[in-house]
């Protein structure tokens, strides 16, 4: 297979969703580097078939999606815009994630299913955790019982208390 942009032999071969749409683009050792293809971090595959690097011959190409020009704000750090953002899909720098955290949450939400991770809870954690609740309520009704002068509930409180912590030595 070719280079898509000279015509030596491609040994670098890209595939991303670009648009809804799968690209793919073959480069040899000398075009990849010139793109920066090998830095891992700073490459886009999306600025390539997007237009953001000179094409050259056999060059792979797209419709362009309308950028409001100046328009939103910019990251005070690096000078990031919002509009750079959905066009790399990457941030500029840390400060991005402040600057557009609310764009962010809304692009996650139609993204995923909530902004949120709930993820697996180890065996028995969750059971502990129902425990620790459970004692903690208990203890708040027991303060409440001995405060207004219930002994008897707070009797029965202070039982379940026990058994409560017996058990789970046990």
């Amino acid at each position: 297979m070719k280079c898509d942009f000279c015509d030596k032999k491609a040994t670098v071969f890209l595939t991303q969703l670009v648009e809804g749409q799968m690209k793919k683009v073959c480069l040899c050792d000398a075009c990849a580097k010139e793109r920066g293809v090998t830095d891992p971090t700073g490459f886009s595959l999306a600025d390539l078939l997007l237009g953001g690097m000179a094409a050259g011959k056999g060059s792979v190409t797209t419709a362009k999606t309308a950028v409001a020009a100046g328009g939103g704000r910019r990251c005070p750090s690096c000078g990031f815009t919002l509009d750079d953002l959905r066009r790399v899909r990457r941030f500029g720098c840390s400060d991005c994630y402040a600057t557009f955290g609310e764009e962010v949450s809304q692009m996650l939400r139609g993204l995923h299913k909530g902004t949120s991770h709930i993820g697996k809870v180890p065996d028995g954690l969750m059971a502990r955790q129902v425990l620790n609740q459970r004692l903690e309520e208990l203890r708040s009704r027991l303060d409440q019982a001995v405060s207004s002068e219930s002994y008897e509930e707070a009797a029965g409180i202070r039982d379940e208390i026990r058994n409560i912590e017996l058990g789970a030595k046990a």
